[in-house]
């Protein structure tokens, strides 16, 4: 019986084989973005989760509201986790981690620049799941300059593991002995570790200094503590250690600050909820974000939704001709059940198909997930142990659900009348195909609004007035390479035709590293004045290299030697400040400083933060290069800088690293452009998909209304009318829709543009080419089959009449 069931199944499949095919193809398409979607959100979901101890580790960020100026990083004082984890016994352990980020290490007559390379506390290897492939952890980095490296850093520079004891130069300056080397970090964390240097020695200097956050703090707390209670240890360790030195600064106490609308606390991070949830801009690398999370979790709900109506769609339209086919075996002796499994048997078999094909698109789309997402996911059975089965289940759903229709209604006829032709219509004028409809679109317009919104807030980034000119600035990476001769380098590249200038600093508007410093309107300290702004150290052709403007006062000047003991503001820290002149404006930090200039307000960072009150001072910081150039020849003048830099005092061998500007500003809207290019193709899936659905309602409405058809001709009705007839009952299902959607996805989108600070306004063209597109898609869908049907020759359909 099965067998013939099987075979008789295929035989209906190949027999329609282009029904077929846009059946299992359009629920194939929802299946494997559905699996791909979900691939991509258990990886970001599964992050840090390798450790072993997830769930009782912790980070410690800065969150500081002081006088207007809010404060948030990643950083503590040098004291807090060794403090912790001597007087709470609830803490088990700490570690501290400081000058995270990049590091210069001599490779033979070459010195590469490193990524992942930090300073840190041996409590890292208590702390974190890091397996040792030689060495001990226990001591490994309890000795001044020793050092710990990843198997990829001893086999790129010893071409081995076996390298205890062995050496490497760092930063052109110390040697450190490697004492351990370690397995390659999983990608899922959100930290890297590739060279990890001894702490030992390194914070002792800093330890009374508990207003200076100058580490990065993780602890970990025993078994049993709660996430409430570490975050009530911290808070007692704050207002315990750090409240009278902040009382000496500010004249006010925590509680005294928070009643003013300010706060002064630090707060616990779980491990687990930093890689989407962190809301820091200085992060050793680049995070997730949750809502996005969220955002594709519900596009895979609703690309999968619009696939499987479409299959039940398309499975209904095609049971329609099939009434006949069940007349003839009622006649013959089959019997109810048997008819019932059969035509379930059939649609189960068909979504089956489809999750079969659904795998191996998703494998050959993989790849391009990858590189859009910058992922390393692999389709293999461990990651399908609990998605596959999760597939199977809808799958077996949706075949019970498509199949439902011609199992229990057709097999219900009387085989008299179905052999007659005089079946009922089905679904005609339902509300249950009318809501099909209208639910598909809803979802499809949503997307295709979601996608218009997103390029039109990249594309209002890219357009708007920054505050400073980024195009054709090289910056140039590893200035501190140059030591001494750093100044004289800038000189001969300001010498250079096409040059137009170049400044040294450490802060670049591109940049989200963020120094705080606190200053005050008076010499006296704790008077309650004390305001955090945002520092950069600049020189004198900072200004005019970035293209900012001067909107009071002047710029620094070389020519004046006071300018040493001078600062100039943004607007922002002018306005926080109160100085609407600059007549005897002066501020205080460990001197006096005359305010000389105020500059124009400029984005710094991403357009997510408003512009935060900035305080520029005179030194020379040589963490970064920014050379202005004005060239046709752009590869020339690159290659006349990288000849200068290379010709340098004991430069031979450095890395030449640079950017430009503008990649580095479009890199800091990377998720956004992600999102937007993912919601196109997604946007794009949906519309196939909901018009292979119309198809299939198109395709049933025609059949099951060819005698109307007929008779109408006879009638002497045209063929316009007749598809002006059988279209308006669709376009009107898709206005529907559009009435729907339109608010609906104006309250979503509208919220997600709150993330920015500095956004567009939706408007009312996003909707109204959302609604042409749905209804051309629905008008070119219908257009042939509708046609077709108006064309057919009514002797066809009335010869049973």
């Amino acid at each position: 019986m099965l067998k013939n069931y099987l075979k008789i199944a295929l035989r209906n499949l190949w027999k329609h084989k282009g029904f077929s095919a846009i059946t299992i193809f359009g629920l194939a398409i929802g299946l494997a973005t559905c699996l791909l979607i979900t691939l991509f959100v258990t990886d970001e979901l599964s992050y840090d989760k390798f450790n072993p101890n997830a769930d009782r580790i912790y980070r410690l960020d800065a969150d500081f509201l002081i006088n207007g100026t809010a404060f948030h990083e990643r950083n503590t004082p040098a004291a807090f986790g060794p403090t912790l984890k001597r007087d709470y016994p609830q803490i088990e352990e700490f570690v501290r981690f400081g000058n995270m980020g990049q590091a210069l290490v001599k490779k033979g007559e070459e010195t590469v620049m490193e990524e992942n390379t930090s300073f840190a506390d041996n409590g890292i290897f208590k702390i974190f799941s890091i397996h040792f492939l030689a060495g001990d952890p226990a001591t490994a980095l309890t000795q001044p300059n020793a050092l710990v490296i990843s198997e990829r850093v001893a086999r790129k520079y010893f071409q081995s593991t076996d390298v205890l004891g062995k050496t490497l130069k760092m930063d052109n300056t110390e040697y450190y002995t490697i004492t351990g080397v370690i397995k390659n970090t999983p990608p899922q964390s959100h930290l890297h570790f590739d060279m990890i240097r001894s702490m030992a020695h390194r914070a002792d200097d800093m330890m009374d200094r508990w207003l200076s956050n100058s580490f990065i703090t993780y602890i970990m707390a025993k078994p049993g503590v709660s996430a409430a209670r570490v975050q009530q240890i911290v808070n007692e360790c704050t207002k315990r250690y750090i409240e009278p030195g902040l009382i000496s600064y500010l004249g006010e106490n925590i509680a005294q600050l928070e009643k003013h609308g300010g706060f002064f606390r630090y707060n616990a991070i779980p491990l687990t909820d930093i890689h989407l949830r962190s809301t820091n801009t200085d992060e050793a690398e680049p995070g997730g974000n949750i809502t996005y999370v969220y955002i594709f979790i519900i596009t895979a709900i609703l690309i999968l939704l619009i696939a499987c109506v479409n299959f039940m769609n398309l499975s209904t339209a095609r049971s329609a001709g099939r009434a006949r086919e069940v007349g003839v075996r009622k006649v013959l002796g089959s019997e109810k059940r048997h008819l019932v499994f059969q035509f379930i048997s059939e649609s189960v078999l068909t979504a089956f198909f489809a999750l079969l094909l659904a795998v191996i698109i998703a494998g050959v789309l993989l790849p391009y997930l990858n590189n859009l997402s910058d992922k390393s996911i692999t389709l293999h059975w461990s990651n399908l142990t609990w998605i596959l089965p999760g597939l199977i289940v809808t799958c077996l759903v949706v075949g019970l659900l498509a199949g439902s229709y011609p199992a229990f209604f057709l097999s219900s006829f009387e085989p008299v009348k179905v052999l007659k032709g005089k079946y009922s219509k089905g679904m005609k004028g339902s509300w249950l195909r009318n809501g099909l409809v209208v639910f598909q679109f809803t979802a499809t317009i949503l997307m295709l609004v979601g996608t218009l919104v997103i390029y039109k807030q990249l594309k209002f980034i890219r357009n708007s007035n920054t505050g400073y000119n980024r195009e054709q600035v090289l910056v140039l990476q590893n200035i501190g390479a140059l030591w001494t001769h750093a100044k004289s380098f800038q000189q001969e590249i300001k010498a250079i035709p096409g040059i137009v200038n170049a400044t040294m600093t450490s802060s670049l508007p591109t940049s989200e590293n963020r120094n705080t410093n606190a200053y005050s309107k008076t010499p006296m300290a704790g008077d309650g004045k004390l305001m955090a702004l945002v520092e950069w150290m600049v020189d004198a052709d900072y200004i005019p290299t970035m293209g900012m403007k001067m909107v009071a006062g002047r710029n620094f000047s070389p020519l004046m030697p006071s300018d040493t003991n001078a600062v100039l503001l943004n607007e922002t820290a002018a306005k926080v400040l109160g100085y609407q002149d600059l007549k005897d404006r002066y501020l205080y930090n460990n001197g006096k400083f005359t305010v000389v200039g105020i500059v124009k307000d400029f984005n710094a960072g991403t357009m997510k933060s408003r512009i935060p009150p900035i305080i520029f001072r005179l030194g020379e910081y040589r963490q970064y290069m920014a050379i202005r150039i004005k060239s046709n020849d752009l590869t020339g003048v690159v290659a006349q800088i990288k000849a200068k830099y290379q010709g340098q005092q004991d430069m031979a061998g450095q890395p030449f690293r640079y950017t430009f500007m503008d990649e580095d500003f479009n890199r800091m809207y990377k998720a956004e452009e992600r999102t937007g290019q993912v919601f196109t193709i997604f946007a794009v899936l949906a519309i196939v998909i909901a018009a292979m659905g119309v198809f299939g309602l198109v395709t049933y409405a025609a059949e099951q209304r060819a005698k109307e058809i007929g008779i109408r001709k006879v009638l002497g009705a045209s063929i316009s009318g007749i598809v002006a007839l059988l279209s308006k009952e669709f376009l009107r299902l898709v206005i529907v829709a559009i009435l729907i959607a339109t608010p609906l996805s104006y309250v979503l989108m509208n919220r997600w543009l709150q993330d920015f600070s500095y956004r567009t306004s939706i408007g009312w063209a996003v909707f109204v080419i959302a609604a042409l597109v749905a209804i051309s898609i629905t008008l070119l869908t219908i257009s042939f089959r509708v046609v077709r049907a108006a064309l057919a020759n009514p002797v066809h359909s009335l010869k049973a009449e």
